[in-house]
């Protein structure tokens, strides 16, 4: 009856999508296996020492081996017994190896009321499971149960909390995600780190600019966009750079900045706060306290400025190789909790207050500079402006002078005397894992164009002072944005020079906006710029037939 029991219930799991496993001699008792494995040895040996024993006694004394006791009999049963089951416990594994390899291939046979499914199958009915597992919890956080923030933290699997995300958002919405990919990105790497909440990831094109002559030094520039010409245009000025001898970058500055806000019951107590703080004597301490925050923090400076009696802190320290914006906000909130045991009435409003100013256009970056500070310029020979940029010296200097700087100037343009700056360190930024953000920023540049050499030649230049760029941390780390700082020579941390890389990396940035302002415009000087991108910037395809 427990045999027929334990069949039973196997035959019903079966039907519910389980494989059952093949029967063994354990099955006899209705006790854990470890305890009928644990009988059945005891059982064996114990018998077999006392017919051992017997048997011994038996020859002894010249008594005939087959004539045996009532006991001697049982003993031999409980043997028998036993040995079976051993048998069967060891070898039916053995012995099922070989039956279910000829029985794999073969649709489901029924043997008795017992149903045994291929592999093939059971994989399809465990995913078919899982799926009722996926849909309940789809429905848990589209109503409510489960917030959705936390899919990651109560699945344990990056992938499948996306999954279940992405449908829970298409339920709720009522509309689809479908040529979003989801598949194949690594959603562990960014994980509390470069985004939440993910339902998929969007791929943008990178091409290859270059190779860029800079310094000395070859590099190959990659560029995340979908603006057609922009690559084209940005390699076609590293061709005349080249084969013009190359481009020189000089790092003028290198300085992260942060600048929290606090207030004062009166404007003079802010003003006794500002003369400490810009105090060269208390310089020393300050940065000591500040340096804290990690090994790479330096402070360099300090600029107060004060709106009656609130005080704006400007902070502003190197930071290796990362762009450093938690590593000098750390450092901040040091030396605050420093100054607050000799400035208790300071109330601390805000970490920042703007003066920094971070992701947005200020005059105070454009002047003062924020992240590294870059200047870089290549004279072009005549024969390269008109063979290679189609133009002329004296129609670029033109150009120039009233496109990007008069131009610029009626518009009142705040660090904007450029023909397309931004489009370049947004590729850039975009490809190598940049904050994009701080595009803004970053593509403050003055570009300047002069005829030289008797006025045969063109001198041109373009200054940044704010880019802000790191090859460690933030999306720097993920395996496409590390590949094209690999391609560049600046991945990771530099080991001989702190911040070497990220320097390296705001010159190249600086060279290929160069290299864009030069062939743009070029473009536009030869007329050129609409013709070309009437031709690389539209689809030929006819959408009208896509749409139907």
């Amino acid at each position: 009856m427990d045999d027929i029991r334990r069949r039973r219930a196997t035959t019903k799991s079966c039907n519910s999508g389980d494989v059952v496993s093949w029967a063994k001699a354990s099955d006899a008792l209705p006790v854990p296996l470890y305890l009928t494995n644990g009988i059945f040895f005891c059982l064996f040996f114990s018998v077999a020492y006392f017919l051992l024993h017997q048997w011994r006694d038996k020859i002894r004394n010249s008594i005939p081996l087959h004539v045996l006791t009532l006991s001697e009999l049982a003993a031999i049963i409980c043997l028998i017994a036993s040995f079976i089951y051993l048998l069967g416990f060891f070898g039916i594994d053995f012995v099922q190896s070989f039956i279910s390899k000829s029985e794999s291939d073969e649709d489901p046979q029924p043997i008795g009321d017992i149903h045994v499914v291929p592999p093939v199958q059971k994989e399809k009915e465990m995913e078919m499971e899982m799926d009722v597992v996926d849909s309940e919890m789809v429905r848990r956080v589209v109503c409510g149960e489960i917030p959705s923030y936390s899919l990651e933290s109560k699945l344990g699997d990056c992938l499948k909390a996306a999954k279940i995300r992405r449908e829970a958002v298409q339920q709720v919405m009522g509309r689809s995600l479908e040529g979003l990919p989801l598949e194949r990105f690594d959603y562990d790497s960014i994980l509390g780190q470069c985004c939440e909440m993910p339902v998929g990831y969007v791929q943008i094109p990178v091409g290859i600019a270059g190779p860029l002559l800079l310094n000395g030094g070859e590099y190959s520039v990659p560029m995340a966009t979908t603006e057609g010409c922009l690559v084209a245009s940005t390699n076609r000025g590293c061709k005349a750079i080249y084969v013009s001898g190359g481009a020189t970058c000089v790092l003028l500055r290198d300085g992260m900045t942060r600048a929290p806000v606090v207030r004062f019951s009166s404007a003079k107590r802010a003003t006794d706060l500002k003369f400490f703080l810009e105090n060269p004597l208390n310089f020393d301490t300050l940065s000591l306290v500040f340096n804290k925050s990690s090994r790479f923090a330096r402070l360099q400076s300090i600029q107060c400025a004060i709106a009656g009696k609130n005080l704006y802190i400007g902070f502003t320290c190197s930071t290796g190789d990362a762009m450093g914006m938690n590593m000098v906000s750390k450092g901040v909130q040091n030396v605050l909790d420093f100054l607050q045991s000799d400035f208790p009435d300071m109330d601390v409003i805000g970490c920042s207050g703007n003066f920094c100013s971070d992701k947005k256009p200020a005059a105070v970056n454009w002047i003062e500079g924020r992240g590294k500070s870059v200047v870089c310029e290549a004279v072009i020979t005549e024969d390269v402006v008109t063979k290679v940029l189609k133009t002329t010296v004296p129609a670029l200097v033109e150009l120039n002078m009233l496109k990007n700087l008069t131009g610029s100037a009626i518009a009142g343009a705040l660090g904007g005397f450029n023909a397309h700056a931004a489009n370049i360190v947004s590729a850039i930024f975009i490809a190598t894992g940049q904050d994009p953000a701080q595009n803004i920023e970053s593509s403050h540049c003055i570009t300047m164009m002069e005829a030289v050499n008797d006025g045969k030649d063109l001198h041109v230049s373009v200054t940044m002072p704010s880019i802000e760029v790191g090859t460690v941390g933030g999306g720097t780390q993920l395996a496409s944005q590390a590949a094209c700082l690999n391609l560049l020579g600046v991945k990771g941390a530099s080991k001989e020079s702190p911040g070497a890389n990220s320097r390296l990396l705001a010159t190249i940035v600086a060279g290929s906006v160069l290299a864009g302002e030069l062939s743009l415009m070029s473009a536009i000087s030869a007329g050129q710029l609409v013709k070309s991108h009437m031709k690389y910037n539209r689809s030929s395809r006819d959408v009208t037939k896509i749409c139907s």
